[in-house]
């Protein structure tokens, strides 16, 4: 019992020391393609995750994403290797998907309250270009909050010959932030995928939790407009 507030504490401390990531500004807003050799995306370093949610390597479930912005948008590109993917029947691209995390997808947890950090919004886009936003409060708990609109757009696409999934998420900046914009805004954030179906599923993330849960806000990192 007394070993786990040495853990949140060492998840906290992590976050703040070495889990940081500079958002370059882009140039101008532009349209999801879910390609990394768009001009765009050419001078935004890759971030790699590797670990599973205990610290340990992930293996064949790394991926890498990257982070953009301008002062109307935050981007993410997402970069999935695969052996096989966990896909939903019958996908819909035009229409929010419940429980998406259920199949394969990348996901992005991100808060602008850097002193409420159990209120972030969870952002997800699967290989299937379906997409789902929610609206997370950790201490009062949102029964709809799946509901929220975030107005984000998606695209995805898959490579089998490469076999790859890349993923690309465009959200209105109003959406995750009441500030105004500009470099030096900081976010609480992790970025996590979910891969395979039970009794393989996998999940693979950039800042370990150090446990089975996702949401954990202590263990998030930081993201941090850069000019």
């Amino acid at each position: 019992m007394r070993a786990f507030p040495l853990l949140v504490l060492a998840t906290s401390l992590l976050a703040e020391s070495s889990a940081r990531i500079q958002a370059p500004r882009a140039k101008a807003d532009f349209e999801p393609t879910a390609n990394p050799d768009a001009q765009h995306w050419k001078r935004v370093k890759p971030i790699k995750a590797d670990i599973d949610p205990f610290g340990k390597p992930a293996g064949p479930n790394t991926f890498q994403f990257r982070v953009a912005w301008t002062p109307e948008h935050v981007y993410f590109l997402f970069e999935c290797p695969y052996e096989k993917l966990n896909l939903k029947p019958n996908p819909s691209t035009t229409t929010e998907t419940n429980k998406l995390w259920e199949w394969d997808v990348t996901e992005v947890f991100i808060g602008s309250d850097l002193n409420n950090i159990h209120q972030y919004k969870e952002l997800q886009v699967s290989p299937q270009s379906e997409w789902v936003d929610l609206d997370i409060d950790r201490k009062a708990p949102k029964p709809e909050g799946w509901r929220w609109d975030s107005g984000m757009t998606v695209k995805a696409r898959i490579d089998d010959t490469k076999k790859i999934w890349y993923g690309e998420m465009k959200v209105p900046y109003k959406a995750l932030d009441s500030r105004p914009p500009k470099a030096g805004n900081e976010f609480r954030i992790n970025v996590y995928r979910l891969s395979g179906a039970a009794p393989d599923r996998k999940s693979t993330m950039w800042v370990p939790t150090m446990q089975r849960s996702h949401h954990t806000p202590e263990a998030f990192g930081r993201l941090v407009l850069a000019k």
